[in-house]
């Protein structure tokens, strides 16, 4: 009766409300709260969130275990979200009031995007796709934008390089087998359990790793046909690179851009050593930060999403109140992938 009682009476206020955390207690220990409708600064824009995305990194965020942490509490999740401009600082040129934009990735601190509205600095949104629902739009940036760095500028996939997609089920792996295929790489990917090995095929993947603990070097060998591996973009982290390391080419490169399993471990050094390999610790936001090579992604993913060349995948849409039940789904043993995604149901005011 309380918990209903409270969101009813969330619901039926005018106030927006906000998602937020107040210790490092993971997404259990998220409450539902209102919040103020603030004003933008000189440089900032008001966004009504209409839908925001989930990421896995907001989840390591919440049990403090990302590439940055809260400076305090209470803190708001969430860097991918869509909706309509509000209002403007006296210094934003280019955005109109009543259209829809969508929030890149960035250190987004306290200020994430699980909210009704949003304050954020004009650097940090891009219009939103043509001819995709504001769910759509939410969905798009993360994914395609993480992927489209190591997979085109930096391990420059073509025909006749052999590119290695760990995790491959993962939205961010999903973009990258979309993108290798579109420019003619070889995509290898692996996945723990054989019930993937279709999806990660339709994905783009020509050849797939179930990994069961056997021999992932062999593999890659065997389906290179020793030419070896060019480029690994990897979410797993821990020893898995150890495993696979002495598969790649002569001067090949490993970019980490996670840690799946749980910790961040060292480089595999000796494999490095013997094959003159490079390594590569990876993070969107440094791209996003960087105006010239942040334009050249947002022109990549507008241009694929145009021609059709890349879809935005969503699994499953969640309510505003349904926040904590949509973690629960996306850290259970799906069936189906894509993004998960919250429809804040926000109104004009």
């Amino acid at each position: 009766m309380g918990m209903e009682s409270n969101m009813s009476d969330l619901m039926s206020n005018s106030a927006p409300r906000e998602w937020v955390i107040n210790a490092y207690d993971g997404f259990e220990g998220l409450s539902l709260q209102e919040c103020n409708r603030e004003q933008p600064k000189a440089t900032e824009v008001r966004i009504r969130i209409e839908a925001f995305a989930l990421n896995w990194g907001d989840s390591d965020l919440m049990l403090d275990r990302y590439s940055f942490s809260f400076t305090g509490f209470p803190a708001r999740v969430g860097m991918e979200a869509a909706g309509i401009v509000e209002e403007i600082g006296s210094d934003v040129k280019g955005l109109a009031v009543g259209d829809r934009y969508c929030t890149l990735p960035y250190f987004y601190d306290r200020q994430g995007a699980s909210a009704d509205t949003l304050i954020i600095d004009q650097s940090y949104v891009t219009k939103a796709p043509e001819g995709l629902t504001a769910v759509e739009a939410s969905s798009v940036w993360m994914q395609f934008m993480t992927a489209y760095f190591p997979i085109v500028e930096l391990a420059k996939a073509a025909p006749g390089r052999n590119i290695l997609v760990p995790a491959g089920t993962s939205t961010a792996g999903s973009a990258a087998l979309q993108i290798g295929r579109m420019k003619g790489a070889t995509m290898i990917s692996t996945t723990r359990s054989e019930a993937n090995r279709q999806t990660l095929l339709d994905n783009g993947a020509e050849h797939v790793f179930v990994d069961d603990g056997g021999d992932i070097e062999a593999f890659l060998r065997d389906v290179t046909e020793g030419v070896g591996v060019h480029a690994s973009f990897d979410p797993v982290g821990g020893n898995f690179m150890e495993r696979y390391a002495n598969a790649l080419a002569k001067n090949g490169h490993l970019y980490l851009y996670g840690g799946l399993e749980g910790t961040y471990s060292s480089p595999p050094f000796l494999a490095m050593i013997q094959n003159s390999l490079w390594f590569h610790a990876y993070s969107l936001f440094n791209y996003v930060e960087d105006p010239a090579a942040c334009s050249r992604g947002k022109a990549f993913v507008y241009k694929a999403l145009s021609e059709g060349t890349l879809r935005p995948n969503i699994d499953r849409i969640f309510p505003m109140e349904g926040y904590v039940d949509a973690w629960r789904y996306l850290k259970s043993s799906r069936t189906t992938y894509g993004k998960v995604v919250v429809e804040t149901g926000a109104m004009e005011q």
